[in-house]
């Protein structure tokens, strides 16, 4: 998850009092919450307090007197590279302190109160299911609200996300991300303002091979079903016209297994589709669709005569991959630090192994690149936790007394005294976590003028690329 502090504000004091500065948390280039220099601090504090000054990144120190403007941009720039180290990190990202730190704020920056609320949730196929939740429920509340209103087993569970969409006026979907245990649906879909965004439930795996566990529930095979009649209706899946012919049969028949079945032979089956794009492969600015699934990157292009061609990338021979964000400079040629007000560009750029001796960067130009790297990585996740024999399901939390454990909104954070922080020089590879990511994530340094952010994902998987692949 790409997090950012694109810039700040000068506010006036609760009581009329001094201004302060506001520091804007976006993620994925939204607006996410709104928070104070103090605030963090407090954040960084507890975490310290609960796992040791040598896990935690640098953070920005306190000053007696008040910041010059030059001051204001750099503690900007240092608590965004803050911010990034703390959720790429296994262990601190995952943190219900960091987790409940974000929504708290993002509730309290919208300013919505604690109350319960009708929210729509979209299968593929376009049914609503209409839930009751809270507006400070978090993300897994929801989604097993879903669960619990669609019938679907608590075992099941962890095989579905909530994704946060922009339907447009011809139905298509475009991805904006998969909702993160750090957000409030509710007040992410709404916080938005607009009709186009909705919040979606598909399955969160890659692997077709899970696809037997689902299928032997009645929901969960019907889920199935709709998603691959969805994706087959919107194009997503490559359908030659004798296969069409079968599948409309067993449809005809409502052999859904069958259908299922003969599905997953198909190209481009359980992908992620996203909007066209360009990128500089085969050549510099090539128009291309890009599709996520099967453990690679899918890259559509269409040559002169219309023929098809495509290229795919196989997450093991990724050795890293990054995103990077960067504003295009107004007509003047001059920005004001940290103000700038064009269109993003966002860029996902990846290592790659060619041929055997031979690797080449790779780098698609698509609003959709954070949605695409989330996918990569957890592509690369999946494929980890196979080889060592885990399991995918996810550790969601249970129901106690029958009714859903709800996030605490007002819980505050504490803070203890303040301790000198790591050495911001220090940098080191994230060990492999059972629990969340098994993808390591390392920051480098000052990202380039024209990039707000830089970071380079390393990848385990790509180590065990055997001659054979190559």
């Amino acid at each position: 998850m790409h997090f950012s502090i694109p810039e700040t504000e000068s506010r006036s004091g609760d009581s009329g009092g001094s201004a302060y500065v506001a520091y804007n948390i976006h993620v994925n280039g939204v607006l996410h919450c709104r928070v104070r220099y103090s605030q963090l601090l407090g954040l960084h504090e507890q975490l310290r307090k609960e796992y040791g000054a040598n896990v935690l990144p640098a953070f920005p120190p306190k000053k007696l007197f008040s910041l010059t403007p030059a001051e204001v941009e750099q503690r900007r720039e240092q608590l965004e590279k803050y911010m990034q180290a703390v959720r790429q990190d296994p262990l601190l990202g995952s943190s219900e302190t960091f987790n409940s730190f974000l929504r708290r704020a993002q509730q309290e920056t919208q300013q919505v109160p604690t109350e319960e609320v009708s929210l729509e949730v979209l299968l593929s196929n376009g049914q609503k299911v209409l839930v009751s939740v809270l507006t400070s429920d978090q993300t897994e509340d929801v989604l097993e609200a879903v669960a619990a209103k669609l019938d679907l087993p608590d075992d099941l569970i962890g095989y579905f996300s909530l994704f946060l969409v922009r339907e447009k006026e011809d139905g298509a979907f475009s991805f904006v991300r998969k909702l993160q245990e750090f957000e409030l649906p509710y007040v992410s879909v709404t916080s938005l303002r607009s009709q186009e965004y909705k919040i979606v439930l598909r399955k969160s795996y890659w692997d077709s091979a899970y696809d037997d566990d689902v299928m032997e529930n009645r929901v969960g095979l019907n889920l199935l079903y709709a998603q691959t009649v969805s994706d087959i209706e919107r194009g997503w899946i490559l359908v030659t016209k004798e296969q069409h012919r079968q599948l409309k049969s067993l449809q005809e028949k409502v052999s859904k297994k069958e259908f299922l079945q003969l599905a997953q032979t198909l190209r481009h089956y359980g992908y992620l589709r996203f909007d066209a794009c360009v990128a500089d492969f085969p050549e510099k600015d090539c128009p291309v669709v890009v599709s996520a699934g099967n453990s690679e990157l899918s890259l559509q292009l269409r040559l002169p005569g219309q023929q098809l061609r495509e290229g795919s990338f196989r997450v093991t021979r990724m050795r890293c991959w990054r995103v990077t964000s960067s504003v295009p400079l107004p007509s003047g040629g001059t920005s004001s630090p940290g103000r700038g007000r064009g269109e993003v560009r966002l860029e996902l750029a990846f290592e790659y192994l060619m041929s055997k001796d031979r690797l080449q960067w790779v780098t698609i130009t698509s609003p959709q690149a954070i949605m695409m790297s989330i996918c990569l990585q957890s592509m690369v996740d999946e494929l980890m936790v196979k080889k060592s024999g885990g399991n995918i399901r996810k550790m969601l939390r249970r129901r106690v007394g029958g009714t859903l454990r709800r996030s605490d909104s007002q819980q505050a954070v504490k803070s203890p005294p303040l301790l000198e922080s790591p050495d911001a020089s220090r940098e080191s590879m994230v060990k492999l976590s059972s629990k969340l990511s098994a993808v390591s994530l390392r920051g480098i340094g000052s990202p380039s003028t024209d990039a707000s952010a830089s970071d380079v994902h390393g990848n385990f998987a790509f180590e065990g690329i055997g001659d054979e692949d190559l």
